[in-house]
């Protein structure tokens, strides 16, 4: 009976120091009121193995929070939605991307925030979302795999380009361009005797004499241009001398048509005015004469001068 007794009291302890156990486990895990969690959600193209719930969620090497939900994306099934708890003190921005990366070698996974510009606006959510969500970025050993595929592809390329380069019918052409290649050194190797290889020599020795020889002269083609420069620039400033005197003679003669256009317009006003004074003096000169004629006719006139006698109506 005692034995009973003191199993159950034994049973008891275990279980209600196993209950605390839990909950300072959650005491210690639950956030304060000060620090408040914020839903995110990553979503990953590539696999997630490794990655579990709870899993740490690190910001500069630092546990800000932990994945709360795994699940394949509704809309796209080639992608791994991640649903995580971090802490509102953590400065996420539009510039935050996401990185799975392993804890060292026991297999396990954790996401890895990083930032690439400090002053981008804070990350907030978009019409259509349940929560922001934060871009994501291949893993290394992603990027390793991706370099890898791409790398293999490139050497079979290489690979069959080289096969295909390397088969019976080229391999022929290679060989009978070998053979020619050989052909043409002996051939060479023939022509090139020991009088050539002189004749060679003298032929570079005079190009080495005409060369320096050239130089020599090089000095004096600079003067030469010289000269001619000088030279078209005294011509250019003859024409611009003549052009100059051109244009003034083109300003005189202009001044001249115009002087003779108003000696035209003078003579013409003199002309109008000469031949009005004829006119009145032609007309003077007749009425001189009737005056003439009238005095000869009747001298008395001058002394008693007739008026005009008006006549009745009807006379």
């Amino acid at each position: 009976m005692n034995n009973k007794v003191n199993y159950t009291f034994v049973g008891v302890i275990v279980l209600i120091g196993f209950t605390l156990l839990l909950a300072f486990a959650y005491w210690m895990l639950k956030p304060s009121n000060d620090e408040e969690t914020q839903k995110y959600l990553i979503y990953f193209d590539e696999s997630v193995f490794g990655l579990n719930l709870d899993a740490p969620v690190k910001f500069r090497g630092i546990t800000v929070g932990k994945v709360v939900d795994l699940r394949i994306n509704k809309k796209n099934s080639a992608q791994v939605q991640v649903t995580v708890d971090i802490l509102k003190s953590t400065p996420i921005n539009e510039s935050t991307v996401a990185k799975l990366t392993a804890q060292g070698i026991t297999g396990l996974t954790y996401i890895n925030l990083t930032q690439t510009k400090h002053d981008a606006p804070p990350l907030t959510k978009k019409e259509g979302e349940e929560y922001p969500v934060i871009r994501s970025v291949p893993s290394f050993f992603e990027s390793v795999e991706n370099t890898l595929g791409d790398m293999t592809a490139e050497m079979t390329k290489t690979l069959r380009l080289t096969q295909k380069l390397l088969d019976n019918k080229n391999q022929e052409e290679i060989a009978r361009l070998l053979k020619k290649s050989a052909d043409v050194m002996e051939k060479i190797d023939q022509v090139l005797d020991a009088d050539t290889v002189e004749h060679m020599h003298a032929t570079a020795k005079n190009v080495d004499s005409i060369t320096a020889k050239i130089d020599k002269l090089v000095p004096n083609i600079d003067a030469f241009v010289d000269k001619t420069v000088e030279w078209e620039k005294g011509i250019n400033d003859s024409f611009a001398s003549i052009t100059e005197t051109y244009l003034q003679m083109d300003d005189k003669m202009q001044d001249m048509a115009n002087s003779f256009e108003d000696a035209k317009v003078s003579f013409e006003s003199l002309t109008r005015d000469l031949e009005n004074t004829m006119k009145e003096s032609r007309y003077l000169m007749i009425d001189f004469e009737d005056s003439i004629e009238s005095l000869q006719k009747s001298p008395s006139d001058i002394i008693y001068k007739k008026r005009a006698l008006h006549k009745a109506p009807g006379e």
